[in-house]
């Protein structure tokens, strides 16, 4: 058996509803889809997906993991290596795919970046990160927990918070729950600025949420639109678009 090794963040699944729930988390989803599994451990949920999906590849940087996946499922395509320096447009030649996961807790902003990031390539994914995560990618304007990383994903991606999962159904126990939630890729192609200065007026806004985006994003502002009105807010009563238009007020005035 493999055991759970610390160092990378491992909590394995033991909860055999809870992994059969998550491999249904995408009823839609055609038996024919590419689907990549990140950091499958011992194959909890594997095994439920290789039975609805057999184009399946899961990615898996823990060596005892992989030689147990490669034994136990031989047709298996796994593969070796870091998902957070894997190069997405590879997975299916170019074209899209959907992502399952059991994201251990460490990284979970960074696989949330790049799938922003990638978001012409993941239309889908269900995933399971600590339960504050999950509520904060789900979180709406006005909410506590709303951040940069519910402004980044709400861009590309709807969101639906499935369900929370206990301490008790992982090996070892986590000290927090965890939450599943979906996403799934929404119809926008454009933000009609770039990344780096959407990127960069949510950072900034929220780096100094207490402050109006008059004053936190002052190093950035040209002259010309410092009075805008809804400068006066704070980024947490922001939408989506709103980002996206002060992002526009600044590329157009630079």
């Amino acid at each position: 058996m493999v055991q759970a090794k610390k160092y990378l963040g491992q909590h394995f699944l033991k909860d055999e509803e809870i992994c059969l729930a998550i491999a249904e988390g995408m009823p839609e989803t055609e038996a024919n889809q590419k689907i990549l599994e990140i950091g499958p451990g011992r194959g909890a949920i594997t095994k439920y997906l290789i039975e609805k999906y057999p184009n399946l590849s899961v990615v898996e940087v823990d060596g005892d993991s992989i030689s147990f996946l490669s034994e136990t499922y031989p047709t298996l395509d796994v593969i070796d290596f870091d998902f957070l320096k894997l190069n997405l447009a590879e997975i299916n030649e170019g074209k899209e795919f959907k992502i399952f996961g059991n994201f251990p807790y460490f990284i979970s902003a960074q696989i949330l970046t790049k799938i922003f990031e990638n978001r012409n390539y993941v239309s889908e994914v269900v995933g399971m990160f600590q339960k504050e995560v999950s509520e904060k990618v789900n979180a709406q304007p006005g909410n506590k927990n709303y951040g940069i990383i519910s402004v980044f994903i709400q861009a590309f991606f709807t969101v639906e918070y499935l369900f929370t999962v206990s301490e008790d159904a992982f090996d070892p126990p986590p000290k927090v729950k965890s939450g599943v939630i979906r996403l799934v890729r929404n119809d926008v192609d454009s933000l009609e600025i770039t990344d780096s200065t959407f990127k960069q007026v949510v950072k900034l806004g929220f780096n100094q949420r207490r402050k109006t985006l008059r004053n936190s994003l002052k190093s950035i502002l040209p002259e010309s639109v410092r009075e805008e009105a809804i400068l006066n807010k704070r980024p947490e009563q922001l939408k989506v678009q709103d980002f996206i238009d002060i992002g526009k007020m600044i590329e157009n005035n630079q």
